[in-house]
């Protein structure tokens, strides 16, 4: 039996994705739920970092890299960071002083947390623990919090499907800590859950360690902490129920109300009443029964409120849209007006637009690059000419995973570490659904040659991928305006 649940474990993880129309037998359903999870097997195991590392990833801890909702202000600071080594992108919190005295509490701690991996979660990638320094690196998620996106009446609000997404993907995120024995998450609020760059939202693995050694587990008004906690003082499984009780009142009306008024207002008003007017009443019948179960989480005895698993059986069926993707339901700008105030596009243009990858590479195949940028090959070394030719052969039979790595090496030796190299690897990644490394591609090779059209569009495809088509949309104007260049593009310059 156990090999069998082993192999099983192994599938899902190859797999990479949460399959919730399985439905296991009722003798194996908890332990199917434990082993279901979409697992994120891109990222490495967790490390402990120098501080070296970490001040040069955060421009020395600058006060321009503070991401914190409250800036400067807040208790413990968390700071945007680069790794200089691989160019990952990190969130790093930082400690006050005097949070974590004891070196091995600290380091056993987050050792725990880190051993979860997990696409609900932005996960633990390691720790710092150097002197009296006590940092936390997670992963970066680009796209603000839920506390924005909720509550920030200057931006556009969430369309029900994705406020039931939200609850759904927290939901997963909490039962699947649990399953991994850590079932206390501490302070949870609509500021601890984040979008990644697919605009999925994700649990703060920070919040599944306190703030100090001896600290509280709640940070914010006591009129926002479950009853029980004025009492004892201490977190339970039970009090992380009431808190995810609270995110499902606010992402019901849309208002930061404490929660001990939300079940009165809950019980008194009727369901238009009490939801985001904001929702202009597109949220079906589906409003009710989210109350019904944001009542039971908001009960004032521990006793009467669902566990996690039960939480996430109940709102599984409310989800809409299932096959939509987390960009389209955010809405992030999916405005074909802007696509037609771009006159007169090139063929590459067109690609871009539409998102064909297959013919963005025909093209490119058909520019015809020689790679080497006005450097004669034969003044080349062997050694240097091999990878690079290996490389572009696998890109035009589109072995993408082949041509990536070939050009990775030249660019980690520095040899012929050109436009070309970085658009033919931006597409690359592209091709195989890396689209963050894309992008950073795409910027490379803009800056290495920024007269060219070539590198822009293929920094709005990157963009397209990630859904930012605003951003997608203004790129494409600017490389269409660059257009000419794209004859002269066919005889690259020494500059490039």
């Amino acid at each position: 039996m156990a090999e069998i649940l082993v192999a099983l474990e192994l599938s899902l993880t190859l797999q990479n994705k949460f399959d919730s129309r399985v439905k296991p037998t009722a003798g194996i359903l908890s332990l199917a739920r434990m082993i279901k999870w979409p697992f994120n097997t891109g990222l490495p195991g967790f490390k402990e970092y120098k501080l070296d590392q970490l001040r040069a990833a955060t421009h020395g801890f600058s006060v321009e890299n503070i991401v914190s909702e409250q800036g400067e202000k807040a208790p413990n600071v968390v700071y945007k960071g680069k790794l200089e080594d691989d160019g990952c992108l990190i969130a790093v919190k930082r400690f006050n002083i005097s949070a974590w005295p004891n070196a091995r509490q600290f380091l056993d701690e987050a050792k725990a947390v880190g051993q979860l991996r997990s696409q609900r979660l932005a996960n633990l990638l390691g720790c710092c623990f150097e002197g009296n320094e006590r940092l936390l690196v997670a992963e970066f998620m680009p796209h603000k919090t839920l506390s924005k996106h909720l509550f920030s009446w200057e931006s556009q609000s969430l369309n029900w499907a994705m406020r039931l997404r939200v609850a759904l993907y927290l939901a997963q995120a909490l039962e699947y800590c649990s399953s991994k024995g850590q079932p206390l998450y501490h302070d949870l609020n609509p500021c601890r859950v984040f979008f990644d760059r697919k605009w999925n939202p994700r649990l703060s693995c920070f919040g599944l360690m306190k703030n100090s050694q001896e600290g509280k587990s709640f940070s914010m008004n006591l009129a926002f902490t479950p009853p029980e906690y004025t009492r004892t003082g201490t977190v339970t499984a039970e009090s992380v129920i009431y808190s995810f009780g609270t995110i499902l009142f606010y992402l019901l009306s849309g208002k930061r109300t404490p929660p001990i008024y939300a079940s009165k207002l809950m019980s008194r008003y009727r369901i238009k009443s009490l939801m985001d007017s904001r929702l202009d009443g597109h949220f079906f019948d589906d409003g009710t029964k989210l109350v019904r179960i944001a009542s039971k989480c908001l009960e004032d005895d521990p006793r009467w409120r669902p566990n996690v698993t039960s939480v996430v059986a109940s709102l599984t069926p409310l989800q809409k849209q299932k096959d939509a993707s987390s960009s389209v339901l955010m809405r992030i700008s999916k405005e074909p007006t802007r696509a037609t105030q771009i006159s007169n596009l090139s063929p590459l243009g067109e690609a871009c637009l539409r998102m064909d990858l297959t013919a963005i590479h025909n093209i490119l195949e058909n520019i015809g690059y020689s790679g080497y940028e006005g450097i004669d090959p034969d003044e080349c070394p062997p050694w240097i000419r091999a990878p690079k030719d290996r490389g572009d052969a696998a890109f035009r039979i589109k072995d993408f995973t082949t041509a990536i790595k070939c050009y990775t090496s030249l660019i980690k030796a520095g040899f012929l570490v050109t436009s070309t190299t970085y658009v033919r690897r931006c597409l690359s990644y592209l091709m195989i659904k890396m689209t963050q490394e894309a992008l950073e591609d795409a910027i490379e090779a803009h800056v290495k040659c920024p007269k060219r059209s070539l590198p822009l569009y293929l920094h709005a495809a990157a963009l397209f991928s990630l859904g930012m088509d605003n951003d997608a949309h203004e790129t494409l104007k600017h490389a269409n305006s660059l257009d000419s260049n794209l004859i002269s593009d066919k005889v690259p310059s020494k500059s490039c």
